[in-house]
């Protein structure tokens, strides 16, 4: 992978999965961060067919996988109780945060957080 790096929220995931070219093309040859969360959403979901679960489980082996560590948690606690955010989102907003990466997402409830890196995406 080389290019830009982009923290990639699940409803981004989602929407690539289900053929989004604008995203193919702007994801393509760039470095993809995921939350944990996202990859527990996504192999989660109880209906999920063994199509969908090997496109997801190739989707994630070019995606940089980051797990949870004490200075994500210290700035998912300053998130929540400065906002209204759930606490999946803190804690993905919060991995962006830590890693300095523009946070690519389709979900409003992240323009409502002052001064972040967010790349906003409306289909």
């Amino acid at each position: 992978m080389s290019g830009t790096k982009f923290f990639v929220d699940t409803n981004i995931v989602l929407y690539w999965l289900n053929g989004d070219r604008t995203l193919a093309d702007l994801l393509h040859e760039n470095q993809i961060y995921l939350s944990f969360i996202t990859e527990l959403e996504l192999l989660g979901y109880s209906k999920l067919t063994s199509v969908e679960n090997i496109a997801i489980q190739e989707f994630l082996l070019d995606c940089k996988i980051v797990d949870i560590n004490s200075e994500i948690k210290s700035q998912v606690i300053e998130l929540r109780q400065r906002s209204k955010l759930k606490l999946p989102d803190s804690i993905i907003l919060a991995s962006a945060i830590y890693l300095d990466i523009p946070l690519l997402s389709a979900d409003a409830d992240f323009k409502k957080i002052d001064s972040i890196n967010l790349i906003y995406y409306e289909q």
